[in-house]
């Protein structure tokens, strides 16, 4: 049976692996170190890694990774990352037979340039692009480029599983609620969220449909969203984009 399970890294990062018998794949091993304990504990074998952009946190294990289980494919985007032996894009797919699995692969520019995300039945490995309650920095791409990406992961179905590689959900919300104060479900969900990280459990994996309702970045287009874009940033009559790129110059200086 398939499962995905956590590994926490570094301060925030979790490193998702994915598992069936004693096969293995992981998505963005920014550190080698806990995957490596994770398959020696649970008696797995790695057989590929799967790449979402170039930051270190997401690739820094890569190079261990291949020593310990060497011939791995290594599944990622066109970038400089040397290791990455399969360069995807849009429209690609990912057979993991081991673990009896396709990936499709889509663009999502914002975050960086070259960040894609994996998507099938089992959920979304979406990297740094979408968090629970936020979005990624923009360092490499344009408000229009991230605000784009975001509206084709919202078009996926409701119930998919988000999985996305950052413990952030906290300090998301708390934002999320300067932003849409009167979103009830937002407030219940900050409750359920604040119970987990007390309790020591991820907030994580998320959904889409969780997100279409509580996430800012994505409800661009609500009027309560608008309105305290348009506020803060000073601005009047603005929409989609605009409204995304207020509201992520806020986010960075909140």
């Amino acid at each position: 049976m398939l499962s995905i399970h956590p590994i926490p890294a570094f301060n925030d990062n979790y490193i998702w692996c994915i598992q069936r018998d004693n096969h293995a794949v992981v998505v963005d091993p920014g550190d080698a170190a806990p995957v490596l304990a994770y398959c020696k504990d649970n008696n797995l074998s790695l057989t590929a890694i799967l790449i979402t952009h170039h930051h270190w946190d997401h690739t820094d294990g890569i190079a261990d990774l291949l020593v310990a289980f060497p011939g791995i494919p290594v599944y990622g985007p066109h970038n400089d990352i040397a290791t990455i032996s399969h360069r995807l894009a849009e429209g690609d797919s990912v057979s993991l037979d081991e673990l009896q699995l396709t990936l499709s692969v889509l663009a999502v520019p914002g975050h960086t340039l070259d960040h894609i995300a994996y998507v099938s039945d089992i959920g979304l490995f979406c990297g740094d692009t979408l968090f629970s309650g936020g979005c990624g920095r923009l360092f490499e791409g344009t408000p229009a480029q991230m605000h784009q990406s975001l509206n084709k992961l919202m078009s996926l179905p409701g119930d998919m599983p988000v999985f996305c590689t950052h413990e952030y959900t906290l300090a998301n919300l708390k934002f999320a609620r300067a932003v849409d104060p009167q979103n009830a479900a937002l407030e219940k969900y900050q409750r359920w969220a604040e119970q987990q990280r007390q309790h020591g459990k991820p907030t994580l994996p998320s959904n889409i449909a969780n997100e279409r309702d509580i996430n800012p970045f994505v409800r661009t287009g609500q009027p309560d969203v608008i309105a305290s874009a348009a506020t803060h940033s000073g601005q009047s009559d603005i929409a989609g984009e605009q409204v995304f790129a207020a509201l992520r110059g806020w986010k960075d200086n909140f």
